[in-house]
């Protein structure tokens, strides 16, 4: 409940932010640190092009390169990971693995399912914090169930090496339609 506080507030003064006629389209809380908490908002114009601002826990604009570029790697980062995990649709493979169980009952299926619901538990629902233990967590449980299902690799370990591009890209996106000077 204080989270989903925390950003009704942090979305009251990203509004203030906003041009006419852009909205806010998004905002993710990250803590890159601990007890550092700031907000990656994402704003959309008419035109549909995004702007972005960083706010700190007062929902004053964040200025700063290095922490903006802190809290959009971990907040992509996080995001990655969920969208990742269990192969990118968790449901669909619990959903599978039942069916397994019923049709087939191999061994380790159980292991199996208990594995998948566990990663369900720690991506959970919205909102939630980016963090580095977050991150960690969903790595954890993640790699646990791609052991139990067995195969060569970790497709989520290449996802997430893959990722560096992507988060380096987005950081290069967010500072060049940031909407105050940084400096």
């Amino acid at each position: 409940m204080e989270l989903t506080r925390d950003l009704r507030r942090i979305a009251e003064a990203a509004v203030r932010y906003a041009e006419p006629g852009e909205e806010v389209v998004g905002i993710v809380p990250a803590e890159p640190s601990s007890g550092s908490r700031a907000y990656l908002c994402a704003y959309r114009g008419e035109g549909g092009e995004t702007s972005w601002l960083v706010l700190d826990g007062d929902g004053k604009a964040v200025q700063d390169r290095a922490r903006i570029r802190e809290v959009v790697s971990i907040a992509a980062l996080v995001e990655l990971a969920e969208e990742t995990a269990g192969g990118g649709d968790l449901d669909e493979l619990r959903s599978q693995l039942v069916a397994l169980r019923i049709t087939e009952n191999p061994e380790g299926i159980a292991e199996a399912e208990e594995a998948a619901l566990a990663l369900g538990a720690v991506v959970g629902e919205a909102p939630r914090v980016a963090t580095p233990a977050r991150l960690d967590a969903i790595g954890d449980a993640t790699l646990r169930l791609e052991r139990v299902l067995g195969g060569a690799g970790s497709p989520f370990a290449v996802a997430m090496e893959q990722a560096t591009a992507t988060v380096e890209k987005l950081a290069r996106d967010v500072e060049a339609a940031y909407k105050v000077p940084l400096d």
